[in-house]
């Protein structure tokens, strides 16, 4: 499958290569005045759909920030939803200018696809849920289990090395969709729905029954979720990634979508001066204007904030913090310095 992937997304490469005198992903954007951002086919929190079709979502407010950076209007974005298995190929094809899709960040990935990871706006780990009725309390008593995920993700080869390293024998069955998964685990074709410990918090409010299942509490790997982009681009790159940072520096200078342009008048803090614009000329560095932070973090707040409006423990997710809280506040979150 991987391999397939592989190709998929190298012949995409081929196809979106158009030689030297080719538009340069921002002037593209900036000539169709919108950003278009490949998305989930629904994972609550994440990216999703309502029924009028209006998305929300940490990752979708990712997207919305670049959109703020470059157009100075968050809302000058569309999105496209995509399975795990269509969206590198998308991406590369050049069908979406941003991959902004729960995607784990992996050397393969990153090597071989001709794509960049910007960053990581998602610090997570692959889980496993089953049914109480099951009467499993621990990964470690799954020998022989019916296992369900999703075709063309990380999760599949993490759950093979878990149960070989631990010597038991399973079943795996994959779908491309992730709604089909929900569906085969809710109707008990599988003893086991495994993909990241968010994407199961998120879709477990789809089941019948969600106080029936419990989450495992192993944890079997690391999964970086960040936003994508094309290699050889490096402007776009640079838009992206310095974006998220922007978002991440700005909870980190208590800055919000609330008080962030008073804050540029007010406030002598040349670091604040810098992330706002109201000193040096970064945003000129990027091909944009030197107000494409401050405009960024008016969209969509900072990235507490994000996070807390879509996954926290006040939505229907209730993620705490955990690693994903900032450096300063016992988590991994950091955030490169605009200077």
């Amino acid at each position: 499958m991987i391999k397939r992937t592989i190709l998929s997304a190298a012949v995409g490469i081929a196809m979106f290569a158009t030689g030297a005198n080719a538009a340069t992903t921002l002037e593209a954007v900036k000539a169709k005045g919108f950003i278009q951002c490949g998305v989930s086919q629904g994972l609550p929190g994440f990216s999703n759909a309502d029924d009028s079709g209006n998305w929300t979502g940490l990752d979708v407010e990712m997207c919305r920030a670049v959109a703020a950076a470059v157009f100075g209007d968050g809302s000058k974005v569309k999105f496209s939803p995509l399975s795990a298995k269509q969206r590198f190929t998308a991406l590369s094809s050049g069908e979406v200018d941003i991959l902004s899709r729960n995607t784990t960040w992996t050397m393969t990935r990153d090597t071989q696809l001709g794509l960049n990871f910007a960053g990581v706006n998602y610090y997570d780990g692959q889980g496993m849920m089953v049914p109480t009725a099951l009467g499993v309390k621990s990964a470690t008593e799954l020998d022989g289990a019916n296992i369900c995920t999703n075709t063309g993700t990380t999760t599949e080869l993490n759950i093979t090395d878990y149960f070989r390293s631990n010597n038991m024998s399973f079943n795996l069955i994959a779908f491309e969709k992730a709604d089909e998964v929900v569906a085969a685990y809710d109707a008990g074709r599988c003893d086991v729905y495994t993909t990241d410990r968010s994407g199961l918090a998120a879709q477990r409010g789809k089941l019948t029954n969600p106080d029936a299942h419990v989450v495992l509490p192993e944890i079997i790997s690391k999964e970086p979720l960040g936003p994508v982009v094309r290699q050889g681009d490096d402007q776009w790159f640079n838009i992206v990634r310095w974006t998220l940072n922007a978002l991440i520096n700005a909870e980190e200078m208590g800055i919000t979508q609330a008080n962030a342009k008073a804050r540029l008048k007010g406030t002598e803090n040349p670091a604040i001066k810098r992330l706002l614009g109201g000193e040096g000329k970064f945003g000129e560095e990027l091909g944009l204007s030197n107000d494409w932070a401050l405009n960024a973090i008016t969209a969509v707040g900072n990235y507490g904030e994000s996070y807390e409006r879509n996954v926290g423990p006040n939505t229907p997710l209730k993620l705490d913090r955990g690693v994903n809280a900032l450096w300063s506040n016992g988590g991994i979150l950091y955030a490169a310095p605009i200077r």
